[in-house]
């Protein structure tokens, strides 16, 4: 124990001075090339669903690529669906690399809804930068790339390699993206053994760090009955049956909500449960025949499953409770991504000592004098699963501290300020994590 806490103390003493030499946020200058310009420009590129057009995002992020000598490759799993690796390479690339993640697309946008258009990457007074993706997550896209290019300008040059992806379709569950890329003998060769993806703002002035992500279910329920006309009173009818199945299904919800509202949970750490549609009825000219009684009903729910969730459990409530096939109802799940690692663990990175990764990422937080809220499960769902799912530890992260939680709503916009304190968080997480030589036990597993 000496021993590795004597090497953490020299490994501080000699990289301090590149902490140290970190440039503070406001003295960038914004000329025409600047990380701020950089981040516009990004911005500016429309990759937006459903129809994300990832040729130029590619190709402006290799031009900033090349211009700080990182090696390129373009990889395509799937017909216009690029994903695009830059490599920085280690002065040891035996250890295990790091890889840093970003996905290019994004959701779409409500011009009309915007104070400024969303693809216009306005700059208001106050430094508000407004885009569709300056939170998710166009930010950490550049903010990889400037820090490296500080560090490059300071001549560090990391022990662990460090890799960046840029990969497509995130937004619309990353499996034509992240999961065939991190499926491919191209990923295997990279010998990653740390992964920082995505996270979310944070309104205080601690950073979020997520270690899981909740399982995405579409949960389809049908039920069938005896047509007839509307004045006849019918049991076992499909409204009759769905309705009850929608009051199971309510009142499952009201469980899960309760501990939130108590405080005994949050909400990304109970099984979430959201109707998203109804669809009955026999349509008309003004809209329903109300004198006639449909034969078949069917109703929609958004699943989320943090990854405690025993899903056997689950499937067993769901075909006993919300679904008994007695009441002449079927039902169909659509898993939208995996619950389970390789070796059936939860898709959990720890964040205790036992893991040394977790300790490298915490020490370049607080180098640069940030805090770290409670690590937390992401209520929503990220490419990290995939990166989990091989049994490779990985974090959610993106740093934006004092930050409305904008991803996927109206006016989504950055501090120009936080923007640039990021690039001096990931300068110093880069040096931490790729830097420490820490013996990496492979028989301790990471997650789960």
């Amino acid at each position: 124990m000496a021993n590795h806490q004597f090497l953490s103390m020299l490994l501080f003493v000699l990289f301090m001075p590149f902490i140290l030499s970190f440039p503070t946020p406001g003295s960038y200058l914004e000329g025409d090339d600047s990380p701020i310009v950089r981040f516009q420009q990004y911005l500016r590129i429309n990759t937006a669903h459903p129809n994300p057009n990832y040729i130029p995002a590619v190709s402006f992020l290799k031009t900033q690529a090349l211009s700080i000598s990182l090696q390129t490759r373009v990889l395509e799993f799937t017909p216009k669906k690029p994903v695009l690796l830059l490599t920085w390479s280690g002065s040891n690339p035996s250890l295990p690399s790091v890889l840093f993640n970003s996905h290019m697309d994004s959701v779409p946008a409500e011009p009309e809804k915007w104070l400024h258009p969303p693809f216009s990457a306005f700059k208001s007074p106050d430094g508000k930068i407004y885009a569709r993706g300056a939170q998710d997550d166009k930010c950490i896209a550049i903010q990889y790339l400037e820090a490296i290019r500080n560090l490059k300008a300071r001549n560090f040059r990391p022990t662990r390699t460090i890799h960046i992806s840029y990969v497509p379709d995130e937004e619309v569950g990353g499996f034509d993206g992240a999961a065939k890329f991190v499926g491919s003998k191209e990923f295997k060769e990279l010998n990653v053994g740390f992964v920082l993806d995505e996270g979310q703002a944070s309104i205080t002035d601690m950073y979020r760090v997520f270690y899981a992500d909740r399982s995405p279910w579409e949960l389809i329920i049908k039920a069938k009955g005896d047509p007839g006309h509307g004045s006849k009173m019918y049991d076992n009818s499909a409204m009759e049956n769905l309705m009850k199945s929608v009051e199971a299904v309510r009142e499952f919800r009201e469980s899960q909500f309760d501990k939130v509202k108590a405080g005994i949970a949050l909400n990304s750490e109970v099984i979430s449960v959201n109707p998203v549609y109804v669809k009955a009825g026999i349509p008309s000219s003004s809209g329903f025949m109300m004198n006639m009684q449909p034969s078949e009903a069917e109703a929609g729910f958004d699943c989320r499953l943090p990854p405690t969730t025993d899903p056997d459990l689950l499937k067993k409530r769901i075909a006993e409770q919300w679904a008994p096939s007695i009441r002449n109802i079927t039902y169909q799940i659509i898993e939208k991504g995996p619950i389970k690692d390789h070796n059936g663990r939860p898709l959990m990175t720890r964040t205790d000592e036992s893991n040394p990764w977790w300790s490298a990422f915490t020490q370049a937080i607080a180098a640069v004098g940030g805090k770290l809220g409670r690590p937390e499960i992401l209520s929503s769902t990220t490419d990290s699963r995939f990166i989990r799912q091989l049994g490779i530890p990985a974090l959610g992260f993106s740093p934006m501290t004092n930050t409305p939680i904008l991803l996927h709503d109206h006016n989504e916009f950055l501090q120009d300020k936080v923007f640039l304190k990021g690039i001096e968080v990931y300068e110093s997480i880069m040096i931490s994590l790729s830097s420490f030589l820490k013996d990496l036990d492979e028989s301790t597993p990471l997650n789960g």
